[in-house]
């Protein structure tokens, strides 16, 4: 095959440590093609599906924004981080041991539905022509805009206090993290998220991808519309 014939997405199960950009950089020197994008960041923390479009493919991303994620996450209660993750600095820390099991299930019901989110700093979205994590990077916070997202679902899977284990069914543009920081302030006790596993994309799912090691051509497949 011909490298301006390679053409399609790949499903990767991205590993926790390595950048989106990272994971395309691997493709393209496995597949010897420039022309690939990924459609929907994973931070390095996250784990999970990533969706790669290839060649012609890659004027695809406007489809795939729309759709639906789901995630698994672990949270952890008590403690306020500069990124909102395990990876930032530890700002505030607050004993949790107040929060009942029935005030958590309480609050997390209430997320359920249309809501406004406010896009976290360290987030791909622009401000002024800058996207928000190279101004956080900087020391700068600017305003952000609310945004309107819908949490179709939430479970919670585990409770080991102060770990929190949930899945969530969420539309485009919802910020696992700054959801782990909303419940924490609802709380009153802080929280950040200790691990994401983003487990589909539309009807894409995690258990249809291979590591990013193991791709090779065969693994391109075409994507069909009716199929989301």
């Amino acid at each position: 095959m011909k490298t301006n014939q390679k053409d399609g997405i790949l499903l990767i199960n991205k590993a926790p440590g390595l950048t989106s950009h990272d994971v395309v950089d691997i493709a393209r020197k496995k597949l010897g093609i420039r022309k690939i994008g990924h459609a929907g960041t994973l931070d390095p923390l996250a784990e999970g599906l990533l969706i790669l479009l290839v060649g012609k493919s890659t004027k695809l991303f406007s489809k795939f924004v729309g759709f639906d994620k789901e995630y698994l996450g672990i949270m952890k209660l008590g403690e306020i981080t500069s990124t909102g993750d395990s990876e930032g600095e530890i700002l505030e820390s607050k004993d949790p041991s107040f929060v009942t099991e029935d005030r958590l299930r309480e609050v997390f019901s209430s997320f359920e539905g249309q809501s406004d989110q406010i896009p976290p700093m360290v987030s791909a979205v622009r401000v002024g022509g800058k996207r928000l994590y190279e101004l956080a990077r900087r020391g700068i916070e600017v305003e952000r805009k609310p945004r309107q997202i819908q949490i179709y679902n939430l479970e919670i899977m585990k409770i080991e206090f102060p770990l929190i284990e949930f899945k969530m069914h969420c539309s485009k543009g919802t910020y696992v993290r700054k959801f782990a920081e909303d419940i924490g302030a609802k709380l009153e006790c802080g929280a950040h998220m200790l691990k994401i596993k983003r487990l589909k994309i539309g009807t894409y799912s995690l258990d249809q991808a291979h590591r990013i090691d193991d791709i090779n051509e065969s693994h391109l497949r075409k994507f069909t519309l009716e199929k989301n």
